[in-house]
């Protein structure tokens, strides 16, 4: 790779913070980097474009399909609402994630780690692994149905094979960070177009699908389960981690009025990339509604309905729309499956540099995040079948949902603290909006927990004793869970950041304001060869 021949450095690191954590670990690399221009105008918003697509893909995996099919089977349109309520949740949640590195230069890990104390910032490390494990096991199943309905390979076969397909699409890392941004565009356009030309050909009512996206409603049993897992499977803890990074690969202008231009495109740029993911939900559970609660389907599809998972949809769309509606279905879960395991790869870098200061190979930390998803799901796979693996997905999309307060909550206070953001601190109404979502979201949690708790002491055939024990057992998991949450909501911050563009001065810089975009995030993101004299 040429050097750069530009009199501006790429990285301006300070030198009288050699020994940062931000400190290059290899010296004499050049780096693919973004240069926003110091100059209004309209045209600034393609150096923006990036970040929000590679997170958008979390919310149109395979964890995403499988609860989407669930919830267009059982309860045709009615769950809409929630994708409707979701979308708009993960708008201002990943905007916020996006200002806070915007802002102070740090992403969320790493405010963590400078927040809390040692056990606490342990915790909520551990918490983050397990998430980003979850997120794994559904693009790990989700694949492994893919190539099973493209090329007959058995499901635990496909399981084995998706861990070393990933390792070659990071090869992509090589070629800047332009083309890999571009690449899981491709993707979730091509998602998004597989699912738009089956909902054509299936039809739904649109009356009734509108009625379903601003009615709410949960009817039957099942509906708070599935609106959970629908809930899980949107607003991912792991994805608010991954924004807060990804946006310091971009070298904005350090001055006030560059940083509220660079949050405002950003919330833009999220806002397109999400707009297409909530179509592309809307679009799945549309097509699965109208199908099972199609009045001519035979005995055998409406039996596949009653427990649809990845695998049947195939066969179901086959045997009602014809055999290109299965392959379409395939070739979109294959591309989703394919491009989450990249962002999960990344999101995994952040998370263990952020909270630890510790940093891996991205095939290194890909391959133990991969043997930890695909050691779950080929024993399922192997014993349960393609059922077992659908309800693995339905399960890991439930244990984000649970985990997403451990992310949200600092967040939230973070990007609401003036010692932190400055001038920037989220507003009042914006702050008691996104606490209304969030409490709105722990709430739901919090009921399904105690919900599933009494359900199964009252029904399960246990003794007496047995059942008291299981309730102290239950009911102490549960005081757990709420104090973790209350400790993490009421905890004062403590850390400020030290920058001084934030008192709202035009033009103050510093040489920690300097030191962006960041040469770890990039590192660990694009790494490129070594230049040439």
């Amino acid at each position: 790779m040429a050097a750069n021949s530009s009199p501006q450095p790429q990285f301006m690191t300070s030198p009288a913070n050699k020994n940062h954590s931000n400190q290059p670990l290899i010296d004499d690399i050049e780096y693919d980097q973004i240069v926003v221009p110091d100059k209004k105008s309209w045209k600034n918003i393609f150096s923006y474009i990036g970040p929000g697509f590679l997170v958008s893909i979390a919310y149109i995996d395979p964890g995403n399909f499988q609860t989407d099919l669930q919830a267009g089977a059982q309860y045709k349109y009615g769950l809409l609402w929630i994708i409707l309520l979701a979308s708009f949740a993960a708008l201002v949640i990943q905007s916020l994630a996006a200002n806070l590195g915007v802002v102070t230069g740090k992403h969320l890990a790493e405010h963590c780690r400078k927040e809390y104390a040692k056990v606490p910032n342990f915790i909520l490390w551990v918490i983050a692994e397990i998430a980003i494990v979850a997120c794994d096991i559904p693009e790990v199943i989700g694949t492994a149905f893919a190539l099973n309905m493209l090329f007959k390979i058995p499901i635990w076969c496909g399981v084995l094979i998706t861990g070393l397909s990933t390792l070659t699409l990071l090869l992509l890392q090589q070629y800047g960070v332009r083309t890999l941004e571009f690449f899981i565009a491709f993707l979730v356009l091509t998602v998004a177009v597989c699912f738009f030309v089956e909902l054509g050909y299936a039809k739904p009512d649109s009356s009734e699908v509108l009625q379903g996206l601003f009615v709410p409603q949960l009817k039957g049993t099942g509906a708070t389960k599935l609106a959970i897992s629908l809930l899980g499977a949107m607003v991912m803890p792991h994805n608010l981690f991954l924004h807060s990074a990804l946006v310091l690969s971009r070298k904005i202008p350090r001055s006030v009025n560059g940083i509220k231009e660079a949050c405002r495109y950003y919330l833009i740029e999220s806002g397109l990339a999400l707009m297409v993911a909530f179509l592309i939900n809307v679009s799945v559970i549309s097509v699965t509604g109208a199908v099972c609660n199609s009045p001519s389907m035979s005995p055998d599809d409406q039996e596949k309905c009653q427990d649809l998972d990845l695998n049947k949809a195939s066969f179901l769309l086959k045997n009602v729309l014809g055999n290109w509606s299965s392959k379409l279905f395939a070739i979109a879960l294959l591309a989703s499956g394919q491009s989450s395991t990249i962002t999960g790869t990344y999101a995994g870098q952040y998370v263990m540099q952020g909270f630890l200061d510790l940093r891996l190979k991205p095939w290194i930390r890909n391959f133990l995040t991969r043997c930890l998803a695909i050691v779950p799901s080929l024993v399922v796979s192997l014993i349960g079948g393609s059922g077992g693996a659908g309800n693995l997905i339905i399960i890991a999309s439930m244990i984000l949902s649970f985990e997403l307060p451990f992310a949200l909550i600092p967040l939230l206070k973070f990007t609401s603290s003036k010692t932190k953001m400055g001038s920037h601190a989220n507003p009042v109404a914006v702050s008691a909006a996104t606490w209304v979502i969030g409490t709105l979201i722990m709430g739901i949690n919090i009921y399904y927990l105690a919900e599933k708790l009494i359900t199964s002491i009252k029904d399960g055939h246990l003794g007496k004793a047995s059942k008291v024990l299981c309730g102290l057992l239950g009911a102490s998991c549960l005081l757990g869970y709420l104090s973790s949450i209350l400790y993490l909501a009421f905890r004062r911050n403590k850390e400020g950041t030290h920058l001084l563009a934030l008192t709202g001065q035009e033009g103050l810089q510093v040489s920690e304001l300097n030191n962006l975009p960041r040469e770890d995030i990039l590192r660990m993101q694009l790494p490129q060869q070594r230049t040439t004299n």
